[in-house]
């Protein structure tokens, strides 16, 4: 299983315990085997440092704002998750049976973290080179899928109501509910007397659903 996980990520680790703690879910950890988290830290930092240097040369005249928009999709929790399931790391993941029982292996969250912990990993292990190769591999696909710089919905919403005089759109949380290594978001979007409430695993995904659902009925309206 090792030399799967391994070739599928083109790199032998020198310590394999830096492979193993970034593919150990929280559920799985105990104190002689940390999860994936610390590493997740690190790895977020490197995707972030990658990706940055990939969009100052593939698009060179594009203003701070674009690229700063662009760079948030590919870093996104989402995204990551997405190069995951291209790598197919699923089957390594080292869960709880609890965890992988109900659904885990297959959790977006959950492979994006171990997406970024597995980069994490291979910068301590092997240092940046490794870790840039392995995001390029798998980021540019990305980077060609869409030329012009993304909307978000929260962008998308303000835009719509600040073009209609309604003012700023308002954000708040609901409730949260679940363990800490894999939280539920409940936000509700408000502008004037219209609202819409979204889910996600971060208050930013979130706040994404919710003006998005807010956007469709404005404008089905």
């Amino acid at each position: 299983m090792s030399q799967d996980i391994e070739t599928k990520l083109g790199y032998v680790f020198k310590s394999p315990s830096l492979r193993d703690e970034a593919l150990t879910h929280p559920s799985a950890a105990s104190a002689l085997k940390p999860s994936y988290q610390r590493l997740e830290f690190l790895g977020d930092r490197v995707l972030g440092l990658v990706v940055a240097r990939l969009l100052i040369q593939r698009f060179p005249g594009e203003a701070e704002g674009d690229l700063a928009k662009r760079h948030a999709v590919l870093v996104s929790r989402e995204t990551a998750a997405r190069a995951a399931g291209a790598l197919g790391i699923a089957p390594f993941i080292k869960l709880s049976k609890g965890e992988d029982e109900a659904g885990g292996r297959s959790n977006p969250t959950a492979l994006g973290d171990v997406m970024e912990a597995l980069l994490g990993a291979i910068y301590l292990d092997g240092g940046l080179a490794p870790a840039e190769a392995l995001v390029v591999r798998l980021w540019e696909p990305l980077l060609a899928e869409d030329l012009s710089p993304p909307k978000d919905a929260k962008t998308t919403l303000q835009e719509w109501s600040q073009a209609r005089s309604m003012g700023l759109p308002v954000y708040s949380v609901l409730s949260q509910s679940g363990p800490a290594h894999d939280p539920k978001f409940l936000i509700l979007a408000r502008i004037g007397d219209n609202q819409a409430q979204g889910e996600g695993n971060s208050k930013r995904a979130a706040e994404q659903m919710a003006a998005k659902a807010l956007l469709e009925t404005l404008t089905h309206d």
